[in-house]
């Protein structure tokens, strides 16, 4: 590999990261904004149809997102592991909620989809990328 195409590798998975970084942030302002607004066990406005399980689960996003944001640029490879793992659990959680409901066109979910897929075509791109990235830093 030429000098050049190994200098643009990390460019390419610190943009990813960014990337994911910001949905993060977003997250984080959102669950923030709900936490002060309804406290950290609200239902979301699920009722008591929001099992306790699914209140203490978007609660703990309020702390998991913004370290997931953080590992993405300390700990690169494990804050991609973990933007896929939150995400992966996080539309399967609330497709649960969204099916009984019958919200599939809902903003929220449709954004969690698309971050979804977002990260299901870019995280072998940044993990290839900052993987390749780590091994020419060792020589």
């Amino acid at each position: 590999m030429t000098k050049q195409t190994d200098q643009a590798m990390p460019g390419v998975s610190l943009s990813i990261r960014f990337l994911f970084a910001c949905f993060f942030l977003v997250a984080t302002a959102n669950h923030v904004r709900a936490d002060f607004q309804h406290g950290f066990l609200w239902d979301h406005g699920y009722g008591n149809g929001a099992y306790w399980a699914s209140r203490v689960f978007w609660g703990a996003l309020t702390i998991v997102d913004p370290l997931a944001a953080l590992l993405l640029f300390i700990k690169p490879r494990v804050g991609i592991a973990l933007t896929a793992a939150i995400i992966i659990v996080d539309v399967v959680h609330n497709t649960f909620y969204v099916a009984l409901n019958r919200q599939w066109l809902e903003p929220f979910y449709l954004s969690q989809v698309a971050f979804l897929l977002a990260v299901l075509l870019l995280s072998p791109v940044a993990w290839h990328r900052t993987a390749r990235s780590d091994e020419s830093s060792r020589y």
